[in-house]
């Protein structure tokens, strides 16, 4: 009677769970995806004070940065230096550039979501918006009573009389929403409202021509 040998039968059954247990692993892995980490913040300032009062900590002349977001003011206002999720108030000469783009404000507010900048609301009178044009001379102006930048879409959504330009066409409606990467325009009237979305297009003019203004 021949005999039996299990140990082999065993072995190749915690070979295939092995197997089985990697193929899951692998399969939860892209799943996941790739970690992305957050890239570093930078924090550059004349001074600092604190208020241990109400634990905020305002910043004189500051620049923070990361990756190809950058935000300066004369002032900046927090609640301790916090990035993983919290709200910075920046006033004064606000600037933010990112994406070949620039903004312009007397007051914004940078929301960091994660430890990266996640979006900004932008108000002044007018906050503004510009990019160069790709493959053109022209460059893309936009302002507004207040934008919204959003740093994951690439977009800025004007609104409050809103008006864009590309040096030849300007649009003017309550909201425009510009898109950074692909570097093109929708407008939108408001809802329920009378608003409307107004485009003038320019003859072309001689060069040395100034750029229509809002």
């Amino acid at each position: 009677m021949a005999t039996s040998h299990p140990e082999p039968q065993r072995t190749q059954r915690i070979a295939a769970a092995a197997a089985l247990i990697a193929v899951a692993l692998a399969t939860v892995a892209a799943a996941a995806g790739p970690q992305v980490r957050a890239e570093p913040i930078s924090l550059d300032a004349a001074s600092s004070e604190l208020d241990y009062q109400t634990s905020t900590i305002v910043f004189r002349d500051v620049v923070i940065s990361q990756g190809t977001v950058r935000v300066a003011a004369r002032e900046a206002e927090a609640t301790g230096l916090d990035f993983e999720n919290s709200r910075w108030t920046f006033r004064g000469d606000v600037r933010i550039e990112t994406e070949g783009g620039r903004l312009t404000s007397g007051e914004a507010v940078v929301s960091f979501v994660g430890n990266a900048i996640a979006r900004a609301e932008i108000t002044g009178s007018p906050a503004e918006f510009e990019q160069p044009l790709r493959n053109r001379t022209a460059v893309a102006r936009g302002r507004a009573g207040s934008i919204h930048y959003d740093v994951g879409a690439g977009t800025v959504r004007l609104t409050q009389d809103a008006w864009l330009s590309d040096g030849s066409s300007e649009i003017r409606g309550q909201t425009l929403v510009y898109d950074i990467r692909a570097q093109r325009v929708l407008a939108a009237a408001t809802q329920g409202g009378n608003d409307r979305v107004r485009i003038t297009i320019h003859p072309h003019s001689p060069a040395g021509s100034k750029a229509p203004q809002p």
